[in-house]
């Protein structure tokens, strides 16, 4: 079965760097499906690096923010507890 996949201008001049380098180095020319194929294929066998890419770049507060942040909090004096807590929150 073979399916179109429309990819950006960029993204097909890199296919076709990466076929002449291949052709280059191990004189073995490969058509873009079979190297989209490969990457696809190697990519999926490690997927880990692949899905952390679309994360959001989060940088955690370091502990001098943390305590920082914290030391400007202050007791009421009032106990509440997580049903209260959940109430407010989620109109339980």
């Amino acid at each position: 079965m073979s399916t179109s996949v429309k990819v950006t201008d960029r993204t097909k001049s890199h296919l076709e760097e990466l076929q002449a380098e291949i052709r280059l180095e191990t004189g073995t020319n490969v058509t873009q499906q079979e190297l989209l194929e490969r990457i696809v294929t190697d990519t999926y066998e490690s997927r880990d690096e692949l899905i952390d890419s679309f994360r959001d770049d989060f940088e955690p507060l370091s502990d001098d923010e943390i305590e920082r942040w914290l030391s400007s909090s202050s007791d009421w004096g009032v106990e509440t507890t997580e049903d209260e807590i959940d109430a407010v929150l989620y109109g339980e």
